[in-house]
């Protein structure tokens, strides 16, 4: 791979604000993409550190020590501790992480590094990293932490920033042992009051009556269970609290805590007490605060620097719980980072937008800007064609930047709309950007500084995601996903016009061009996907060739702008596997293959010519190379043709030969974490590529080093450069000043300039400036250049041809006036010589168009209808079948005729299997029960007395008189009770009141039934007096016919709510709309019309019937009710004749026709009144019978009320019944969740008593260790003077003063010596200085000096003495540690005893609280609500109050109260013996008027028994019986011999039947028993083989216990010698030491002898 050369990065850009730390005074680091940039802030300079895993994740440094910490991104990812400068790894900690980290932290007091994992295991974990080992751990305890920072002071005290929390965790040490313990702050509500616990997690109990049970905590209301369970009603049942945002430690190991909400808390770890010092809805809060939201604190000297959302930074003093603000310094914009140096003299701030700021307080209040990259995600990047080697980028906000050839930002400029491409060009300084609105933007990067835009162009209405130049400038093209791909001037000279565009088959994946020198064409590949293609790959590669000269003449278009055909030449291939890329190189194309991962070259043939643009040519890979491992992957060729690189979303960058593809060579350029690598590309010269990390916002430069003989490819791509430069020079010399000359756009054009067509239509489609627009702008009103171009070709057309148009009009318009003349002739025309309509069509093609089209709207709105119609009949179908077709009695009611009465019946729906076998189960069970109780009392009553009958009857009467109140119900008297009820004193166990639920509920559905019942008996009356009512008013209105009178009859009807099923179905009359028919049903009823007309033609007009109508009105015989209708014609001479010319016989004819008129008046009127009488009848009667009606229905609504009252009383006995089993089901739960706690609590408890006694065992031993070692640092005190026995005294006291004597060493702080350090004052707690010896030795260096040596001392006894006073120091810092790493087991011990006893204390409280609830719940079971019915108005007990107040009670003796009690007692028997006289001479006189009552009745029965029976009318049947008897009932008797004999045989039938079953049962049992049988006979040699193996197991156990007792024989006698020769050493030294004091004490020195 890395054989024939290498990658190396030259700089990266790019800023996240993810993390940024301080490694030294003026140095900080931050993550950017694959690589940590740190940044000098004097000399801005950067130095870049490639991450030795998979991308960088979290980011910690401790600026103390120069070490910095990051983690890697990847699966079981790594965390790697490096030291600055020298950038040199010291330590990879490989932890139990499996997916990231999402917090580092380095603490100032040691080695000590912290971490926290995210998924699945969220693990707190604190290493030392220089051993490389982690000291504790705690798995499950960050699931939400996004920061973890130590305490300065501390490296012992851990805090943990959470999303929604906050945790201290406390680092416990003992010896070696460490151990995290979490301290949970409680933070404030949102509304800023300090949290108290609202849910109680115990139960209460209530005095007050009336009684239902203790209060039970929500975790036995829910019946959760578990550790979590309180967690989670916590949660849920408490008030929000605050968003921590940031923290800050203390000078005083303190927490200042900034939350979202804009307040300000101060934290205290050890009381875990919490206190609000700024509230920002207070009305005294500090206005400048209001709106800050503190999303950054750092503490200094003179208090807290506070950053939030606003543009501004403050520096507050806080003196108790007051807040001022001293300082202000204002921003260009927000910040969310702020930060000390190590040496606190620089204060840094750093945005989400890529500013980096510094502040030096203590110098000056100016803000300077180190750092402006700006931020969000790079689109594309590509470098400018100048010597320069500055390129230029393009972010997703829109954002063009120009960079440098070292990294530093040139110049920016703001497009404020969503960019998607991006292309340089090579013979202007300027660069095109295509935007997702469908603009293409023509940037002017001549001065680098301020670039700006000259001129843009709408092309699309959708995204410009493909922009490519050819090699030599000729041409730009664009591509988008609508097909079209459109061919731009390059030059600016030519004002960048819109030369023509093509459409290829499908959405463009690809665009890449090759230009061709020789034959001056430009060659254009665009990969396609195909009209089907709908996953982003493509397999259509369509190849257009344009000629490299200019295309503006007439002839290169059509009108519309298509190119033409002449001077576009294509050609489509398509190759067997989809692509997501490629790139056109010399007569090959390159690809990427995402189907089968690799890289494929694809030859292209040469010979196009004699193929059509339509003919589709097949390729095959010539080579296929495996590609990247993470795809997919984009292509780009670099300018000199042979190098081809290669990225993908694994984050790599690969470079190889188009030679021969299968060697390359590779860099991890970004990570695969956030979608790897967005764009590449190639400088000029080939040297150097340029990628764009896809989401990691940041842009890396690298170069090319090639080695060996591979290195000539490098001189080709030089002399390549060179050569274009030589050659696009003159172009870029004049195309470059025009570029220049150039206004910013919307500032008019340069002056001598005209302004093309192409130009004024891409002014009109884009009126607005690009930074007004945002990402989704498509302006409606603006068309495209297409859509220009065509509306300018239409408006020519209109112009050129307006007269033709306008006579095409009218002479149309007289065609159409001449064919609708004579369609209406051909409409009066006989029928033989009509035309049909469709002749009369002059565009039969264009009539069935339009016919097609309107038939397949028709058939839309058609099947949408449908649709929509059968969405709703399914709808209809289920509400219809939840809702009314599973009710067995469907809801209705009843009015009455005569008032707004109304009663409704009761909807049931029908019981289902499982509730009439859960009712049949509980009476079965009650009919156990009560054969049970039964049977007791009869073995009771034989034992029992006369008396006690006689009392029990007592008994039964009273019960039998309060049973109708104790029941709670009237259901009983409604006859509808169940003879299995439970006595409401007897409902103890949660199973009868269960079975008391049941039976109450079959009680009600009796109840229900039964009024259904009459209901139903009601509402057929109700029928049938409607039919009786319509039948009178059907005579009635006869009647009124035939009387001629006019009134309007009231006839009552069914409603809707008598007759709901009418709901269901629709009528004609309801539907407005007109009835829609189908071709079907319109012949349908037109043959229907044709039959009647048949049928009336066919009947005829015959003259019988002609004479039947003059004679007799068409009738045979005169009807009764004709008889008004009767009239007596006149005579004749009546009319003609006056009476004074009548003759005799017509006067007698005249007298016979009054006569006769005067009878028929008298018969009328006769049967006028008649007909009256009856109507008046029929009223009467239909009055009569609806208010009839209207009384039983009333009585009927009577009865309803008396049921709704007994189904609400048993309703109301199942709710208490109901609560009462979810009360002991809550108690359950408490009960089992107590358990749980104490069995979890005992369980704890054991594992603390272990680690007690373990680490008490410890400390004895620790403290035996200790012990010996103190004395043996006094055995080196005492043995001083024996040691220097040969010195003289007075030089013995200076040398024993100089041995007491020790040098001081300076303690060590938690910072440097810096008046600016808020931390210097104070001790760093928590640890030990790890080189306090060596310190120590050092300073005894000082000492050791000769010239601390007392006069006349020889240099030996110096240098001896020396030695004995550093080994006497050294043993002082010995027993100096030892003591503090005994107090350190001691107080550990402490804790965990301490732990013990509040698990014993929890252990009790838990035990007592158990206890309670088991009381409590006897009390409950036993103290059963009962329902009670009382009469109206009587004086009832008041259910609560009753509680008596005994403050004005007096006391008395007791006698007085048993005498006053005794006197009540006394007088009580007596009016009770009155009142049972005056009750028994009541109960005389009402039982002789009974009986008096009773003796009339039974006479005036008998008197009706006697009446009946003398008009008692029998059957033959009867008489029969009578006269026959004794035959009738032989007949029976035989009947039911026959029966019997008949039973008598089936139950042989089954007798037979349950023998053979038995045999066959015995069978199977023999069966089963020689089974058993053969298995008995197995068992012992399984038990031989079971014996034998325990022996083997015992055999190899005692094997086993026999080593084990062995290797612990030899530890404990090696551990012996050990000590005997430690023993016997240190018996040597003390020999040797006597042996050499008495040599010196019976040798004495020369100078010894010199001085006496």
């Amino acid at each position: 791979m890395d054989d024939i050369g290498s990658l190396d990065v030259r700089w990266i850009q790019g800023f996240t604000n993810k993390n940024i730390e301080f490694v030294d005074n003026k140095t900080t680091c931050y993550p950017c993409g694959s690589h940590i940039c740190f940044l000098n802030l004097e000399t801005k300079m950067q130095t870049v550190l490639q991450s030795p895993g998979r991308g960088v994740g979290v980011l910690t440094a401790n600026c103390n020590n120069g070490i910095f910490a990051f983690s890697e991104q990847k699966l079981s990812p790594s965390i790697f501790v490096y030291i600055f400068p020298e950038l040199q790894m010291k330590k990879e900690l490989k932890g139990t992480a499996q997916l990231d980290y999402t917090s580092l932290t380095l603490s100032d007091g040691g080695p000590y590094l912290g971490c926290c994992s995210s998924l699945p295991d969220h693990t707190i974990t604190v290493w030392n990293w220089e051993n490389a080992e982690p000291i504790c751990s705690q798995p499950k305890a960050g699931c939400d932490v996004i920061s973890l920072v130590f305490n300065p002071l501390n490296w012992l005290q851990l805090c943990a920033l959470g999303s929604k929390s906050l945790t201290v965790w406390n680092i416990e040490k003992s010896a070696r042992l460490h151990v995290l313990k979490p301290s949970v702050i409680e933070l404030p509500a949102t509304d800023g009051s300090i949290f108290e616990r609202s849910v109680s997690f115990s139960h209460t109990v209530s005095d007050k009556l009336p009684y239902f049970g203790p209060e039970m905590p929500p975790t036995a209301i829910s019946g959760l269970m578990g550790d979590e369970a309180e967690s989670i009603l916590t949660k849920l049942c408490t008030k929000a609290r605050l968003t921590p945002t940031a923290i800050c430690w203390t000078a005083t190991s303190e927490i200042y805590v900034g939350c979202a909400e804009g307040f300000l808390l101060l934290v205290d770890p050890e009381s875990l007490s919490v206190s609000v010092l700024f509230n920002p809805t207070t009305a005294d809060a500090i206005p400048e605060l209001r709106q800050n939201n503190f999303q950054g604190l750092t503490l200094n000297k003179n208090g807290l620097i506070a950053v939030g959302k606003e543009d501004v930074v403050h520096c507050l003093q806080i003196k108790g719980s007051q807040i001022n603000i001293i300082q202000t310094w204002q921003l260009e914009q927000p910040v969310r980072t702020v930060m000390y140096s190590p040496d606190y003299e620089t204060l840094l701030l750093s945005s989400n937008t890529g500013q980096i700021y510094m502040l030096s307080p203590a110098q000056s209040d100016k803000i300077v800007k180190v750092l402006d990259v700006l931020s969000g995600n790079f689109v594309a990047a590509a470098f400018l064609h100048t010597d320069k080697k500055i390129c230029v980028s393009v972010r997703d906000s829109g954002d063009l930047q120009l960079w440098s050839a070292d990294g530093s930002c040139l110049g920016s400029l703001s497009l404020q709309t969503e960019v998607m491409s991006l292309a340089c060009c090579p013979i202007a300084q300027y660069a095109a950007v295509g935007t997702a609105s469908g603009n293409v933007l023509f940037i002017d990067l001549n001065t680098e500084q301020q670039p700006r835009l000259v001129h843009q162009v709408y092309l699309y209405h959708t995204a410009v995601d493909h922009l490519s130049f050819d090699q030599e400038g000729h041409y730009l093209l664009t591509g988008a996903s609508d097909s079209h791909i459109y061919v731009l001037e390059a030059k600016p000279s030519k004002r960048f016009s819109v030369i023509g565009y093509t459409v290829v088959p499908g959405p463009i994946l690809s665009l890449s061009t090759q230009c061709n020198r020789d034959c001056e064409q430009v060659k254009v590949l665009a990969l396609c996907a195909g009209q089907e293609g709908k996953n982003r790959d493509g397999s259509l590669l369509t190849l257009l060739s344009l000629p490299a000269r200019d295309l503006s003449g007439p002839d290169c278009v059509d009108r519309h702008g298509c190119l033409s055909g002449h001077i576009l030449k294509a050609s489509t291939y398509k190759v067997p596997n989809p692509l997501k890329s490629c790139v056109l190189g010399v007569s090959e194309v390159f690809a990427y293959c995402q189907t089968k991962k690799t890289l494929q070259r694809f030859h292209l043939p040469q010979d196009t010519d004699s193929l059509s643009s339509q003919q589709v040519v097949q390729l095959k890979p010539e080579q296929e190379v495996k590609g990247h491992p993470l795809g997919p992957a984009s292509l780009v060729l670099s300018p000199h043709q042979l190098w081809l690189a290669s990225v993908g979303r694994d984050g790599l960058l690969r470079i190889r030969e188009t030679a021969s593809m299968e060697r390359y060579i590779e860099l991890q350029c970004h990570s695969y974490r956030v979608d790897g690598v967005g764009s590449v590309s190639f400088s000029a010269d080939s040297q150097t590529l340029l990628t764009a990390g896809f989401k990691d916002g940041s842009l890396l430069c690298c170069n090319v080093r090639i080695k060996g003989v591979d290195a000539g490819k490098v001189n080709e791509a030089t002399q390549y450069s060179q050569t274009m430069d030589h050659f696009l020079r003159n172009i870029f010399n004049t195309e470059n000043p025009v570029l220049i000359e150039w206004p910013e756009w919307g500032q008019g054009y340069p002056a001598g300039t005209e302004k093309p067509e192409e130009s004024e239509v891409s002014a009109e489609a884009v009126t607005v400036d690009v930074t007004e627009q945002d990402e989704s702008y498509a302006p409606p009103s603006h068309p495209i250049w297409l859509e220009s171009r065509r509306e300018a070709v239409i408006k020519e057309d209109n112009e050129q041809y307006s007269g033709t148009k306008e006579n095409m009009k009218k002479t149309v318009k007289e065609l159409r006036n001449t064919i609708q003349e004579m369609i209406r002739e051909n409409e009066n025309s006989p029928e033989n010589e009509r035309l049909e309509l469709h002749e009369f069509n002059l565009d039969v093609d264009e009539q069935r168009r339009l016919d097609a089209m309107v038939e397949e709207e028709v058939a839309r709105v058609k099947n949408e209808i449908e649709w929509d119609i059968l969405a709703k009949h399914y709808l209809c179908d289920v509400l219809t079948r939840q809702c009314w077709d599973s009710l067995k009695v469907k809801g209705r009611s009843i009015k009455a005729f005569h008032s707004e009465h109304e009663v409704k019946n009761y909807p049931l729906k029908g019981r289902t299997e499982k509730e009439v076998e859960e009712l049949c189960r509980v009476e079965n069970m009650r009919k156990l029960e009560k054969a049970a109780c039964t049977l007791q009392q009869s073995n009771l009553k034989k034992s029992s007395n006369t008396a006690g009958a006689k009392e029990e009857e007592q008994g039964k009467e009273g019960h039998e008189a309060e049973s109708a109140a104790l029941t709670g119900s009237i259901s009983a008297q409604l006859g509808c009770s169940n003879p299995h009820l439970y006595d409401q004193f007897s409902l103890q166990t949660r199973e009868q009141r269960i079975s008391q639920i049941i039976l109450l509920q079959d009680v009600i559905y009796r109840i229900k039934t039964a009024f259904d019942t009459d209901f139903e008996a009601m509402y057929r009356q109700k029928v049938q007096e409607l039919s009786r009512v319509k039948e009178r008013n059907r005579r009635i209105r006869e009647i009124m016919e035939v009387l001629d009178m006019k009134e309007e009859l009231w006839e009552p009807s069914l409603t809707i709510s008598e007759q709901p099923e009418r709901l269901f179905t629709v009528d004609d009359s309801e539907i407005k709309a007109e009835k829609y028919l189908t071709p079907e049903q319109k012949k349908e009823e037109e043959r229907k019309k044709l039959e009647e007309q048949k049928r009336l033609a066919a009947q005829g007009d015959t003259f019988r019937d002609r004479a039947l109508d003059d004679m007799m009105d068409g009738v045979l015989e005169v009807k009764k009710e004709d008889i008004l209708k009767t009239e007596i014609p006149p005579p004749e001479f009546v009319l003609t004749k006056p009476d004074i010319h009548w003759t005799e016989e017509e006067k007698k004819v005249y007298k016979e026709y009054e006569k006769k008129t005067k009878d028929l008046s008298e018969a009328k009127e006769k049967y006028r009144k008649s007909l009256e009488s009856e109507m008046k009848k029929l009223q009467v009667s239909t009055k009569d019978a609806t208010v009839k009606f209207d009384e039983t229905l009333t009585k009927l609504f009577e009865r309803k009320i008396k049921c709704d009252m007994a189904v609400s009383q048993e309703e109301l006995k199942i709710a208490y019944l109901t609560h009462s089993v979810l009360i002991e089901e809550e108690m359950t739960n408490r009960e089992l969740e107590l358990e749980h706690k104490l069995e979890k609590a005992i369980v704890h408890k054991e594992k603390i008593g272990e680690e007690v006694k373990r680490h008490e065992e410890e400390v004895a031993l620790f403290h035996e260790t200790y012990d010996s070692i103190v004395a043996t640092d006094k055995v080196l005190d005492d043995d001083f003077k024996k040691e220097f026995f040969d010195v003289p005294s007075f030089v013995l006291n200076q040398l024993y003063k100089l041995f007491k004597r020790r040098p001081r060493v300076q303690k060590m702080r938690t910072q440097t010596d810096n008046s600016s350090n808020p931390f210097k004052e104070h001790r760093l707690c928590g640890s030990q200085a790890p080189d306090a010896l060596g310190k120590m030795l050092e300073a005894m260096d000082e000492l050791d000096a000769p010239e601390n040596m007392p006069d006349g001392l020889k240099p030996a006894i110096w240098k001896r003495f020396c030695r004995v006073r550093r080994t006497k120091a050294e043993s002082e810092q010995k027993v100096k540690d030892k003591a503090l790493t005994l107090a350190e087991m001691q107080a550990f011990l402490q804790r965990r005893k301490a732990e013990e006893e509040a698990t014993q204390q929890e252990i009790k409280n838990l035990s007592d609280e158990l206890e309670s609830l088991h009381n409590e719940k006897k009390r409950f079971l036993t103290d059963t609500m009962v329902q009670v019915l009382l009469q109206q108005g009587q004086v009832e007990v008041p259910l609560t109050d009753l509680t008596a107040d005994y403050t004005d009670a007096v006391l008395v003796h007791r006698s007085v109260v048993e005498d006053l009690n005794r006197t009540i007692r006394t007088l009580g028997e007596q009016k009770i013996a009155y009142m049972e006289k005056r009750k028994n001479l009541r109960k005389g006189i009402k039982q002789l008027e009974w009986e008096n009552k009773m003796r009339m009745m039974q006479i005036e029965d008998l008197n009706n028994k006697m009446r009946d029976i003398q008009t008692l009318q029998l059957s033959e049947e009867q008489k029969d019986y009578l006269r026959d008897r004794d035959r009738c009932v032989s007949n029976q008797v035989s009947i039911l011999q026959k029966t019997i004999a008949f039973q008598e045989k089936i139950h042989l039938q089954n007798v037979q039947h349950r023998r053979r079953k038995i045999k066959q049962l015995n069978r199977q049992a023999a069966k089963k028993a020689e089974q058993s049988a053969v298995l008995e006979q197995q068992i012992p040699s399984l038990q031989v083989d079971v014996a034998e193996m325990r022996r083997i197991y015992e055999a190899v156990e005692d094997d086993q216990a026999a080593i084990t007792e062995e290797r612990y024989q030899e530890i404990i006698q090696k551990k012996n010698l050990e000590a005997a020769v430690r023993a016997q050493a240190e018996e040597l030294a003390v020999l040797q030491a006597e042996v050499e004091r008495l040599r010196m004490k019976n040798f004495p020195s020369l100078e010894q002898l010199k001085h006496n």
